[in-house]
């Protein structure tokens, strides 16, 4: 085994995690641009684009990171029946469900049962079509909406806080259903979707629009929030929520009910907005 990936077993996950989260929220000047400029020199990390293009002008490293767009940077397809892309980044797989199977990589899979943690939520999806996208340090860190929806449930599934970089994705067994993450279905004009952020090794903080940080604390068991009746209603392309740090988003949809774009690969570049796929109807 691969020390890097041997120490995914053995470091302390959450206590990293509580420190980096203090850590990048330091508001003491030079230690905020000594991080901040470390990683926009080691990710070439592009500016122009960021609604404030100073990057020491944030308050502080995680302010940097949750950085918001200038307005029309990521305009959404033209067509009304595109999916939108719902992160930068770049993707990490794609394709179909088979039955209820989520392909990971290189012979590694897992269950839609297990990484929604609810197997009557997982039906519609058991031949359907999923998208997992990355993001590295370098990437706007928002996630926005594939498609309009309504809010209808979150889960926030406790679990490990393994790297989902590409080597641990290949030598992890089932690594996003084992991650902390937090499960958010929508209800959509005919079907219903899914959108999972997925915590990791020191960027597990996940927020979202309606309810603010939902990740940490960490749990220890499933904690289940009902929205439906809340009018939480997003359009395509609205933002959902953010990774305070980064890390992985898995859409889900179910069988019979889209198509992805043909020209999609495993690694490939992406932005937020983009289409990535069609919807049926």
């Amino acid at each position: 085994m691969r020390f890097a990936v041997l120490m995914q077993y053995l470091l302390p996950h959450r206590a990293l995690s509580r420190l980096v989260y203090w850590a990048t929220r330091w508001t003491w000047r030079p230690w905020k641009n000594f991080l901040i400029g470390r990683v926009v020199k080691a990710y070439a990390v592009d500016m122009a684009q960021a609604e404030q293009s100073d990057p020491f002008a944030f308050a502080s490293f995680n302010a940097f990171f949750t950085r918001a767009l200038k307005s029309g940077a990521r305009p959404l397809p033209a067509d009304a029946t595109a999916i939108a892309c719902p992160a930068d980044g770049r993707i990490s797989q794609f394709g179909a469900i088979r039955d209820g199977r989520i392909f990971q990589a290189k012979g590694q899979d897992f269950s839609v049962a297990e990484l929604l943690g609810d197997a009557t939520a997982a039906a519609p999806y058991q031949d359907g079509r999923f998208i997992t996208i990355y993001l590295s340090p370098r990437d706007y860190h928002r996630v926005h909406m594939p498609l309009a929806g309504t809010l209808r449930e979150t889960l926030h599934i406790p679990g490990r806080l393994f790297s989902v970089a590409p080597f641990a994705v290949e030598a992890v067994p089932r690594l996003f259903a084992r991650n902390e993450r937090l499960v958010c279905h929508f209800d959509s004009t005919a079907d219903p979707f899914a959108v999972v952020m997925v915590g990791a090794m020191l960027v597990s903080g996940v927020e979202t629009t309606w309810s603010g940080i939902e990740i940490p604390p960490y749990s220890s068991s499933i904690v289940r929030k009902d929205w439906r009746g809340k009018g939480i209603h997003l359009e395509r392309g609205a933002e959902l929520g953010r990774f305070n740090m980064g890390s992985t988003v898995i859409v889900l949809l179910p069988a019979g009910t889209a198509t992805l774009d043909s020209g999609l690969s495993a690694q490939l570049p992406v932005l937020m907005g983009q289409s990535v796929g069609r919807i049926a109807h």
